[in-house]
């Protein structure tokens, strides 16, 4: 059985941090991805098994995605938030290598949510 437990959201005004948190076991492709009330889900960042990156134009310059494979922990480091990056945030994970792991995969293991709410 799969467990993807996020941690770490909550509330901040715009400009201010946060960082979120998954458990999961170590995959070969993980992301972040959010969902705003009303829209679709986005993806938000991704990282490989080679380390590899790949962000949405909307963080780009404020995210950083990472992993700690010793500590089975994957991370998302929000940094000058904007009131438009309020959503449920979740984290995903499969296995999958090189140009098939991407923000437009559709990911087997998914986490429960964490809510990030950022007020201006």
């Amino acid at each position: 059985q799969v467990h993807l437990v996020e941690s770490g959201g909550g509330s901040v005004q715009a400009g201010g941090s946060l960082r979120l948190s998954c458990s999961a076991s170590r995959y070969a492709c993980m992301a972040w991805f959010r969902q705003a009330p009303g829209k679709e889900r986005e993806g938000v960042a991704i990282i490989r098994n080679d380390g590899s990156t790949t962000y949405t134009d909307s963080v780009k310059g404020r995210f950083t995605i990472s992993k700690d494979s010793d500590k089975n922990t994957l991370s998302l480091e929000m940094n000058s938030l904007k009131p438009e990056d309020t959503a449920m945030y979740y984290c995903a994970a499969d296995w999958a290598y090189g140009s098939y792991c991407r923000l437009s995969r559709v990911f087997s293991y998914w986490g429960q949510g964490t809510q990030v709410t950022v007020s201006s």
